[in-house]
């Protein structure tokens, strides 16, 4: 079974950049390397991270950490999802 763990944040106004670059580093720090990650951006200096693992929904998996406070508007929302295979089949 393959699990995605999303994780989401939203930087202090001007500061998008930074919180990318930060979540880029820290997705390189992870104890260990996942079966893929993907890094994404939105309006609003919004930075998304995925990252696929194999095992089971409530394995243990390394996550990202909450970035310092002064980075971010809010605190950082994390979805966990369990892979049932392609769109369309």
């Amino acid at each position: 079974m393959s699990v995605a763990l999303m994780w989401e944040a939203r930087a202090v106004g001007g500061r998008g950049a930074e919180l990318l670059e930060w979540a880029r580093a820290r997705t390189g720090e992870l104890a260990r390397e996942p079966v893929r990650s993907e890094l994404l951006r939105a309006p609003q200096d919004r930075v998304l991270v995925i990252t696929w693992w194999e095992g089971q929904y409530g394995d243990e998996l390394p996550e990202l950490p909450e970035p310092d406070a002064g980075l971010i508007t809010r605190a950082v929302h994390r979805w966990r999802f369990e892979s049932l295979g392609p769109a369309g089949d």
